[in-house]
């Protein structure tokens, strides 16, 4: 991680823990929005109007939350507003870098070598981890955000008229419902897959698995008979459940331990997953290839680097 603006020692996964030695996320930095006349959003700062070609946004295929971004602005019809840039999947000892791996790309709007460089632009003392996704922008500078819920939110409504998909992801009628989903499985699935992986203690590991299962027993049953989970389109709840459902049997199965079930397994995860990539713009989104070699690039995990040649994932897929 960066501390006063100098990256320290070697990339790992785990930069803080909990009493029982389970893994702590860190706290999001930047928290500013785009608004489409500029006013300031629910956190940070104004002065963030929405225009074409002036936010870049970067992300790693590998991540669900950067994912989540790609997803919305996919969604929104925002390619042609909003540019990409994709660092490499394979996690270095100064984490993200960009490159010339298939399917990732050089950093063409500050010519970063690594994802640390763009947050001491911003910042040159910030302290804490180069995280994905990033909302740049090019005018000021500077990061707009670093929260993949705040990007994906403003996304949907920020750019206003810019965007060409009038799809809302958060519409009006549910937006109670989809604010208590994303309580419920952020902690027990988004999140709980990094707290089963990177626990460090067998009673902090065993919660979080006992989480990450009861979670997705009780949202199998809730998708009994439905396409999605609270339209008859994809909202954010289902955007949040999908980037870390497509990434289940090909990483958190194994290299987290989340080995009880698979997706795969489940009668109503499975066809929604297919729901989802079936949706237009989304497929597009995921990149198996980036995520395997993302995940079994985590040393710490994974010592020898051997990427599983494995799962099958055509039940899924």
């Amino acid at each position: 991680m960066l501390v006063e603006g100098k990256w320290t020692a070697d990339w790992h996964p785990v930069q803080a823990k909990d009493d029982k030695g389970g893994f702590v996320r860190q706290i999001s930095g930047f928290r500013n929005w785009v608004t489409a006349d500029g006013a300031a959003g629910p956190t940070g700062e104004g002065g963030f109007a929405a225009e074409a070609g002036r936010y870049h946004l970067y992300v790693a295929l590998i991540c669900p939350w950067a994912s989540r971004t790609l997803i919305g602005r996919s969604l929104k019809g925002l390619e042609d507003v909003i540019a990409v840039s994709i660092v490499e999947p394979a996690l270095t000892k100064e984490g993200w870098r960009f490159g010339s791996y298939p399917g990732a790309t050089t950093d063409a709007v500050n010519g970063a070598l690594y994802m640390h460089e763009i947050y001491t632009k911003a910042d040159p003392r910030y302290t804490g981890r180069a995280t994905v996704p990033v909302l740049w922008d090019r005018q000021k500078n500077t990061i707009v955000n670093n929260e993949s819920a705040d990007i994906l939110r403003m996304l949907n409504t920020g750019f206003g008229p810019l965007a060409k998909n009038d799809i809302d992801l958060y519409p009006a009628a549910h937006r109670s419902a989809i604010d208590a989903f994303s309580d419920k499985i952020y902690p027990a699935l988004n999140n709980g897959v990094y707290r089963a992986g990177f626990a460090t203690t067998q009673v902090a590991y065993e919660e979080a698995f006992n989480d990450v299962f009861r979670c997705l027993d009780e949202v199998d049953a809730a998708l009994e008979g439905k396409r999605f989970l609270f339209a008859d389109h994809p909202t954010e709840s289902d955007i949040r459940l999908f980037v870390t459902l497509v990434r289940f049997d090909v990483a958190y199965h194994g290299l987290f331990k989340c080995n009880l079930r698979r997706v795969a397994d489940y009668r109503n995860l499975r066809p929604f997953v297919r729901a989802m990539l079936d949706w237009p713009g989304i497929r597009k989104t995921v990149d198996i290839d980036h995520i395997k070699q993302g995940y079994y690039s985590i040393a710490s995990l994974n010592p020898n680097g051997i990427v599983p040649v494995g799962p099958d994932l055509s039940e899924v897929l």
